[in-house]
């Protein structure tokens, strides 16, 4: 008896067995997730081939990109500029540092100014000054210099003499440091007495400021201030003829008489322009006519220009204030 029943366990199983391989002959092949059957084999990618996937592949956000360093705000560089600050300023510059591929006539030119100043010059290699100066061109040579000295706007005022003809430019929250540096550079061109701007939401004379102003930021006065409106009143107490440079004003700038020998002109910001409170605390505003679809311009061209326009009257009378 259990002979048999051994036996037909035995049989079950065979049966049960058999049963099994059809179905899983049956049942369709397996595939992996991208698709593939698990008889085919993988495609083999060609050496070079374009990946859509790694090109549209984020940068790990702990990976800081090396070209989006900036050098430091006490850091001025460039051939000019460094050359600038240490023939016309040269206390204001704390260490020279030149690569050592730096050649003559320029190298000569520029140690020669270092040992006329006293300034501490550094021969090194050109890889110290990527790491010194970032994500710019350099052109082998960058200073550290002092901080910008930051005046106040009421004991500046009571040094201008009030017999003399002077011109002061207010800036309404400029915000690109490279359109700041070209304004203080304009300022000195044209013979202005002091740069204004306010302490917040402004661009600061930094490194790249000293750099766009070839080291005009040193020379002429900066006048940082809490409230653009309160210091514009400021000035008309003080005697100055308040301009705002306005796009959309009515009258424009060369239609003017002449502009009047104590002037201060105001200038928006990049996006906005002036705001509207600054605007209404202006004597006057003016519009500088321009032609085609360019609809405006540039802030620091727009200063430049009013700038220019009183310097070509006033400009031989005024005081150095620098």
């Amino acid at each position: 008896m259990k002979d048999n029943k051994m036996k037909d366990k035995m049989k079950d199983k065979e049966t049960k067995n058999k049963l099994d391989k059809s179905e899983r002959s049956a049942r369709p092949e397996r595939s992996d997730r991208s698709g593939r059957l698990g008889g085919e084999k993988r495609p083999v990618k060609e050496k070079g081939a374009y990946d859509e996937k790694k090109s549209r592949a984020q940068p790990a956000p702990w990976r800081k990109n090396v070209l989006e360093r900036k050098p430091a705000d006490d850091v001025c560089w460039g051939r000019q500029p460094v050359l600038d600050i240490v023939e016309t300023t040269p206390g204001r510059c704390i260490k020279l540092v030149i690569a050592n591929n730096v050649r003559p006539p320029f190298l000569d030119e520029l140690t020669d100014a270092a040992r006329a100043g006293k300034v501490v010059y550094q021969m090194a290699a050109p890889e110290a000054l990527d790491a010194l100066c970032p994500g710019v061109r350099h052109q082998g040579v960058a200073c550290r210099v002092t901080e910008v000295k930051l005046l106040e706007l009421d004991p500046f005022l009571k040094t201008l003499p009030h017999d003399k003809p002077a011109l002061i430019v207010v800036l309404d929250h400029i915000e690109d440091p490279h359109n700041l540096g070209a304004v203080v550079r304009s300022a000195e061109a044209a013979g202005a007495s002091a740069v204004v701007f306010p302490k917040r939401r402004s661009a600061l004379p930094g490194g790249t400021v000293m750099k766009v102003s070839a080291g005009a930021a040193m020379r002429v006065p900066m006048i940082s201030v809490v409230n653009i409106a309160r210091s514009v009143q400021q000035l008309k107490e003080a005697g100055f003829w308040t301009i705002g440079l306005d796009n959309g004003a009515e009258t424009s700038l060369w239609k003017e008489p002449g502009v009047q020998a104590r002037t201060a002109f105001v200038v928006g910001g990049e996006d906005e322009g002036l705001s509207h409170l600054v605007g209404k605390s202006c004597d006057q505003l003016l519009r500088i006519p321009v032609q085609g679809g360019v609809g405006s311009l540039n802030a620091s061209v727009a200063a430049a220009l009013g700038m220019f326009e009183w310097s070509k009257i006033h400009a031989c009378c005024a005081p150095d204030q620098r």
